[in-house]
């Protein structure tokens, strides 16, 4: 195992951008969503950037891109509505793991350590996803991002499943792509891993200062 993890007890990872490349399904619920409210769609890169806050800030996002100003709040309910559906219909068509995900999590699960998900993406499709992959068996926590008053970046997601697991922030660790993972690992005091090949909003993850950057999960395991 990789030095960083020396008396570490706990792994949290983010999902999208981390574990996953969920953005070609993401992109056509958001094109869907406002072809549904009678705007235009965006491209595939533009829904890339705006992917890390959740889906209503996602959506938000788009709406403000296709009108060029803020969004209302009923035409930001029934878009939000709208790709909620398109989601859930069709989480995983397009969706892939990254190299070397399933791999890493399957090592570090057998050597022991107790593996968490903390992402932003709403509860509701989580266990969907990981179990198309056939990871959901792995962690013994799922935090979404509408399952605790807060999400990431707030560091209360992370110190929620330490409490749980009765496991110190400092004997933990926070795995994730963007700044949002790193603000709230580091705010949580949990040691800070990033990758650089998910979704940061276009800012390269070192100006983040995780504790350290990997190129693949793999290099956890190594």
């Amino acid at each position: 195992m990789h030095a960083i993890l020396q008396g570490k007890r706990l792994i949290a990872f983010d999902l999208d951008g981390t574990l996953i490349d969920s953005v070609p399904d993401l992109a056509i619920a958001v094109q869907r969503s406002l072809s549904d409210v009678g705007l235009p769609a965006p491209s595939e890169e533009f829904v890339r950037d705006w992917v890390g806050n959740g889906a209503q800030v996602l959506i938000e996002r788009a709406l403000t891109w296709a009108l060029a100003d803020a969004p209302g709040q009923v035409l930001q309910t029934t878009a939000y509505e709208a790709f909620m559906r398109h989601y859930g219909a069709a989480p995983n068509a397009l969706t892939r793991l990254y190299p070397g995900v399933r791999t890493a999590l399957h090592d570090l699960h057998k050597a022991g350590y107790p593996l968490v998900l903390i992402t932003n993406k709403p509860e509701r499709f989580i266990a969907p996803i990981l179990s198309h992959f056939d990871l959901l068996t792995l962690f013994t926590h799922c935090i979404g991002g509408d399952t605790l008053a807060e999400k990431k970046p707030s560091p209360l997601p992370l110190l929620h499943v330490a409490q749980q697991l009765d496991i110190p922030p400092s004997a933990s660790v926070m795995v994730g792509d963007s700044r949002h993972d790193i603000t709230a690992g580091k705010a949580a005091g949990f040691t800070t891993v990033a990758l650089p090949y998910g979704y940061n909003h276009g800012e390269p993850i070192e100006h983040s200062q995780p504790d350290l950057i990997i190129s693949s999960l793999l290099a956890l395991t190594e």
